[in-house]
């Protein structure tokens, strides 16, 4: 992989008001006919965000694709400063922890492995595992959790306001005849 050495923005823009929002969620319980009862939660929201160009030292445009393919950039894509720790794991791959989540008598620390794939025309940012650090009554759960994230990130530079098209995908699912109460 080739790092370019162009100063970079350090962050990407602010999200601009103008934006387009289209969200979607749904939740539903049960998996018919298997004797066993899920919560399947799923969400998906597409965005457009507008970005302002930006120019090298000599006036030329600055491709995003190219900020997507540095590490600030990923770092950027990952929203490092919200999270407790960041690790990289090799070229794209890392381990994100987030803070640790109070509720009740537990706490809860979620560690997700990300991949973020860049390319020419878009970047992809896919979770490869997540799972639960705390008392062992929650790191059981990890048993009875999976889930599934995807952000498609493409961008449109043809118009005069360029923007990104952000497009997330969660899924979770969830065994529900063992709770948290039945492994204390």
């Amino acid at each position: 992989m080739v790092i370019h050495t162009l100063p970079l923005p350090s962050l990407l823009p602010p999200f601009n008001p103008r934006r387009r929002l289209e969200a979607k969620a749904s939740a539903t319980v049960g998996d018919p006919g298997s004797g066993r009862n899920k919560a399947n939660l799923s969400a998906r929201r597409q965005e457009r965000v507008f970005i302002p160009n930006y120019c090298d030292g000599n006036g030329r445009a600055f491709p995003i694709s190219d900020f997507f393919r540095h590490p600030t950039g990923m770092e950027a894509l990952l929203n490092t400063r919200a999270l407790q720790r960041f690790e990289l794991l090799d070229a794209n791959t890392f381990r994100c922890t987030l803070y640790k989540i109070q509720f009740l008598k537990f706490e809860v620390s979620p560690v997700i492995d990300l991949q973020v794939t860049p390319t020419d025309k878009d970047c992809t940012v896919e979770m490869l595992s997540c799972r639960f650090e705390g008392s062992n009554a929650i790191e059981k759960q990890n048993q009875l959790f999976s889930a599934f994230m995807r952000n498609h990130i493409t961008w449109e530079a043809d118009n005069s306001e360029p923007c990104l098209v952000v497009d997330v995908n969660l899924r979770i699912a969830l065994d529900v005849r063992k709770t948290i109460h039945s492994n204390v």
